[in-house]
This record gives C-alpha cells, structure tokens and sequence, in this order.
C-alpha cells in the first residue's frame, strides 16, 4: 500500500505576501507584490487598486470643491492680501476696539477667517474682514512671529462687483454696525465707481435686508455725503437727528450747501462737537436786519434794502424812475460783469 505524505500546514507570511500596502504617502496608494496571494485571481487585484485610485480622486475632487466654493479654509500670505481691493465702507477705526482684537488674535490666534476673491497671479483681493487683516498686520510687524505672517481665508466668487459689496457691507452690519454716513458713503461711491447705475440702486442692493424707513434715512444722508464730503472733518460722528435736518434743508435750498462747506473750511472744526455746533447754525435763519426805511439817494429816487443779510433785496422807487433811468441803469449794471 502506498503511503500517504503528510501535508505541512501553511506559513502565516505566505499568503499574505500577494498585497502589500505602501507605509508611507496616500493611505489609498496599494500596489501588487511579484508574488500574488493563491487566494485571490490577479483581476481582483486590478480592481482593488482601481477602487482605491476612484476613492483618492473623488477625495481630491471633493477637497477642489470645497476651495471653490468656499468651504474650505486657506492659509494666505498676508503680503498676497491686497485690502484695497475694495472701497471700504468702514471710515474710521475705533482704537479701543482695535486694541481688543490685537490682544484677541494675540492670546488665540485667528478664530474667525477672513473674505477674499482670487485675483490671479497669487494674488487675493479682500472682500471682508479688514479689522483682522489690519491687526494680524500689526502683530507680525510689532512681533517679527511667523504665526501672524499667515491670515485665514475663504475664498468667494462673486458674480459681480455688485455682490462683492454686498458681501463687504453685509459682514461689517453683523459684526459692527457702520453708521447712516458710512453707509451713505459705500452707496454713492459704488455708483460713483460704475458698480451700480445709479444711487437709488445700489441702497437698494446694499441694504436690502433694510426697512424702507431705513434705507430712506441713508439716502438723506447720501446727499450730506454729496454736498459736503470734502468740507466735513467728523462726519461719522454726525448725530441721526442733525443729518436728517442738514440733507432736507439742502434739498430745500441748494445754495446752503456752498454757504456750509464756506463756514466749514473757514473755520476747521478740533473735534465733532465743534462741527456739529457749525452746522448746527447754519441751519437756524438769520434774523432780518432792523428796518431803517426808504433812504434817497437822488431828487427823486428812493432806495430801500430788505431780507436777510444773506439774500438781501434792493428796491429803487420815486417820481423819476422812467424808463430812460431804467435803460441806463441796466447797461451800467452789465458793464460791471
């Protein structure tokens, strides 16, 4: 009888030789040894890596998503951040608030990322966020730490410049909220640049989230901003009350807005009271000057002034005021230009 050979039970290392995974590099990255496992047909094996490929593409794929549509956080040099990108709404820093982030950003780093669109070329235009910006800025200046050389961003695509304000405005009224003048301000300037057609629009777009009361309150101030932007030393600092008076009284009397820039450059406010006492008196009326009554200036001729020192009227009146008087009295009047 022939005798049976016993068979040698099988090494743990061998059949697991076939699959090896590489140590190092993508978690998905496989590749097949020399020696396949008996276990498994080679197309297995072909498939399995095809998998893990389709699973690391749809992962980078998802990641590309998720920078594009601003899910993802990015870490930007802030030398590649260009803050005026956009006019900024904001015009005035408060320095006590200022102090607060610095120290913030100091103690925790940054919390909160700010806004860009990608310019191209490596670089970032800022959409929101210019506080962080302008503090993570002093911090590495002050500091010389790496930490503060980097900012966190999302990267936007707004359709429009439109929409890249909007976005501007709209974080700055969430997080502090701007005042009528500032948001007077962003809205003429916009159609000023071409962004909007008119003004009408773009308070319309800009702070659509608004009341109508309220937006009707900006637009008051949008022709403060008009008539005397470049006289006004304070203008934030202009009181609700004070700025509705000012805008329907120019819109009532459009000379008064040359008269109140004369007395603001005449006389340059030290500090906002002190302008807004300025314009506080340019809208109260003069007080008439005392009648004195007719006066003759000639035989004849009687000459009388009335209304206020700002506007006042001449009236010529007596027995010789013919026509012939009238005549040369004219062409004296236009020969002196």
């Amino acid at each position: 009888m022939a005798k049976r050979k016993r068979l040698t039970p099988p090494q743990e290392t061998y059949l697991s030789a076939g699959l090896e995974t590489k140590s190092m590099g993508s978690p998905f990255s496989v590749r097949l040894s020399a020696t396949p496992p008996l276990s498994a047909a080679p197309i297995a094996h072909v498939a399995a890596e095809a998998a893990a490929l389709n699973a690391a593409r749809e992962i980078a794929d998802e990641l590309e998503a998720a920078r594009a549509e601003g899910r993802m956080v990015l870490r930007l040099p802030l030398e590649a951040v260009e803050a005026d990108h956009l006019v900024r709404d904001r015009l005035v820093q408060d320095d006590e608030e200022m102090a607060t982030l610095v120290e913030s950003l100091r103690a925790r780093g940054q919390q909160v990322p700010v806004e860009v669109v990608d310019l191209g070329g490596g670089r970032y235009g800022l959409i929101s966020g210019w506080r962080r910006l302008t503090a993570l800025r002093a911090l590495l200046q002050e500091t010389r730490d790496p930490r503060f050389a980097t900012v966190q961003a999302l990267l936007r695509r707004p359709d429009t410049a439109s929409e890249a304000y909007l976005a501007m405005v709209e974080e700055n009224e969430i997080r502090v909220g701007l005042g009528h003048y500032e948001r007077a301000r962003i809205a003429a300037r916009a159609a000023e640049m071409g962004v909007y057609p008119d003004v009408q629009k773009a308070l319309r777009h800009l702070f659509q989230s608004a009341s109508r009361a309220k937006r009707s309150k900006i637009g008051s101030f949008v022709t403060l901003y008009q008539a005397l932007d470049r006289a006004l030393r304070f203008p934030t600092a202009i009181p609700e009350r004070l700025g509705l008076a000012l805008a329907q009284a120019i819109e009532t009397d459009p000379s008064l807005s040359a008269r109140i820039e004369a007395l603001l450059l005449e006389n340059p406010a030290e500090s906002p009271a002190e302008e807004q006492s300025i314009l506080a008196r340019a809208l109260r009326p003069e007080a008439p000057p005392a009648e004195t009554g007719p006066r003759e200036v000639a035989p004849g001729l009687w000459l009388h002034r009335t209304g206020p020192a700002r506007a006042p009227r001449l009236t010529l009146s007596g027995p010789r005021l013919d026509e012939a008087l009238q005549a040369r009295l004219e062409a004296w009047l236009r020969a002196q230009g």
